[in-house]
């Protein structure tokens, strides 16, 4: 069986959880169970802490797993991105006192707190400076307040809970994460399958079916607004002037193709949601 580590608890739990169950894999009904056979599938999951995913899957114990990048590359494992899952999306800065640092240079010898140590003493190493890293278990904005650090290194999305904290972002970007799907060296059975399940989902996310008639003649000028995938799938009507058009297109541009479509002279322009998908 494919032994898979999923997250038990925190921002990429609930998310991964319902991607998987959207594949057709099953789904734990106790949020503390640890364990879940689905012999239908052929596989086990395992329910652990997020920061531990990396190692287990690392060490081979476990075949592959859902995690974030920012925890896989702080952990240092072995294990090996497979695809990003597009979701759980983060970016991580650095941070400091209004106007003391701008540059990274600045941060040479310096106190950065952070829960992402491995992270950012590789990023930093990277760039050629030393700092003394303060690993704290989260909320780090607060460490330069108290005097345990002078400036942090953590998760920003708007950059106002910093700005509470009396900090400004400076630097450049150490890292854009993301879920990932993560194997260990030996790439076991049943990953490609897997792969493949998770892959429908996002296509099923992303894209809509969108079917309409339209004369015959104006398929080209329709084709060059919504060219699918491949190509639409054209179907005659009892009209041999008119044919019927199926397309998938991305969900995001639904609404302006449909007025395309509609401008140019399609009707019985119809949209549905696609919950699975092998492309």
């Amino acid at each position: 069986m494919l032994r898979i580590a999923i997250p038990n608890k925190g921002s990429l739990s609930e998310t991964a959880t319902l991607m998987l169950s959207e594949a057709g894999y099953a789904t734990r009904r106790d949020p503390k169970e640890l364990h879940l056979l689905d012999a239908d599938n052929d596989v086990e999951f395992f329910f652990l802490r997020p920061r531990d995913i990396a190692t287990y899957v690392g060490s081979g114990a476990l075949d592959v797993g859902i995690t974030g990048r920012d925890l896989l590359l702080d952990s240092g494992s072995e294990a090996i991105e497979v695809e990003p899952l597009n979701f759980g999306d983060s970016t991580f800065r650095f941070a400091g006192p209004s106007g003391k640092y701008s540059t990274l240079a600045d941060l040479e010898g310096v106190r950065v707190a952070t829960s992402y140590p491995g992270l950012v003493r590789d990023f930093l190493a990277g760039h050629g400076v030393t700092a003394v890293l303060v690993n704290l278990d989260g909320a780090v904005e607060s460490a330069v307040q108290l005097g345990v650090a002078d400036a942090v290194a953590d998760v920003v999305s708007t950059g106002a809970t910093l700005r509470k904290a009396g900090l400004d972002i400076f630097g450049p970007v150490i890292l854009d994460s993301t879920a990932v799907l993560i194997r260990s060296h030996e790439e076991k059975p049943g990953l490609a399958t897997l792969r493949r399940r998770l892959e429908g989902v996002q296509v099923a996310r992303q894209y809509v079916m969108m079917d309409y008639d339209l004369p015959l003649e104006l398929l080209d000028r329709a084709t060059a607004i919504a060219g699918g995938r491949q190509s639409p799938t054209v179907s005659p009507l009892r009209d041999p002037e008119w044919v019927a058009v199926r397309v998938m297109v991305p969900k995001r541009r639904t609404a302006k193709i449909m007025d395309a479509l509609y401008e140019i002279g399609a009707r019985a322009i119809l949209v549905s949601a696609i919950h699975a998908a092998r492309l």
